[in-house]
C-alpha cells in the first residue's frame, strides 16, 4: 500500500464531497490537512460546516483484496496509538467520525469504498478485535462510483 494510492483515494473523496456541497447548495467544505514529516495529522479528511450533520472527520484506508487481503487489521493498517488519537480528536472536536475503506480488487475490476461509523471502529478496537473482515466491511454503506469518481451523495442521503 503506497502513499500515492492512499492520497489518490483521499483526493477523490475530497473532490466528491465538495462537488456534492456545491451542487446541493450546502455550506460546507471538505479538505485534507497538509502533512508535515515530523507531526502527525489526526485524520485524513475534515469537513467543516455550521450544520452539525456535515461536521465530520474521515480516516481513509485502502486494502488490496486482489493481493489476498481478507481483513483490515488495526495493528497493520493503523500506526501505533492512531485509533486512540483519532477517537480523542473526535471527542474533543465534536465531529462525527468515519473510516472510509477502499477495496482494490485488481486490474479490470472496479474499486469499492465503504463508510464505517467511527463508533463501530472504536468499539471493535476496545473489544480487542484484530480488525474488520472484508465481508463485514461490505455490509456498511457503499460510496457509489460513477466511472472513476466516487459520488458521496448516497452517503448523505442515507446516513445524515
Amino acid at each position: 500500500m503506497g502513499d500515492c494510492e492512499l492520497t489518490e483515494f483521499e483526493r477523490d473523496l475530497v473532490k466528491s464531497f465538495n462537488s456534492y456541497f456545491e451542487k446541493n447548495g450546502v455550506r460546507a467544505i471538505a479538505y485534507r490537512r497538509k502533512q508535515h514529516r515530523f507531526s502527525s495529522q489526526f485524520v485524513d479528511i475534515l469537513v467543516d460546516s455550521i450544520k452539525p450533520d456535515y461536521y465530520i472527520a474521515i480516516e481513509n484506508k485502502s486494502i488490496s483484496t486482489a493481493k489476498g487481503a481478507k481483513k483490515l487489521y488495526f495493528s497493520q493498517h493503523f500506526s501505533k496509538n492512531q485509533v486512540e488519537r483519532i477517537d480523542t480528536f473526535l471527542n474533543k472536536s465534536g465531529r462525527n467520525g468515519y473510516l472510509a475503506v477502499e477495496l482494490k480488487q485488481g486490474r479490470g475490476k472496479p474499486r469499492q469504498a465503504f463508510m464505517i461509523p467511527w463508533n463501530v471502529i472504536i468499539k471493535r478496537y476496545h473489544e480487542d478485535e484484530s480488525g474488520l473482515g472484508v465481508k463485514e466491511i461490505k455490509r456498511f454503506m457503499e460510496i457509489e462510483r460513477n466511472g472513476e469518481k466516487y459520488k458521496v451523495g448516497s452517503f448523505f442521503n442515507e446516513d445524515l
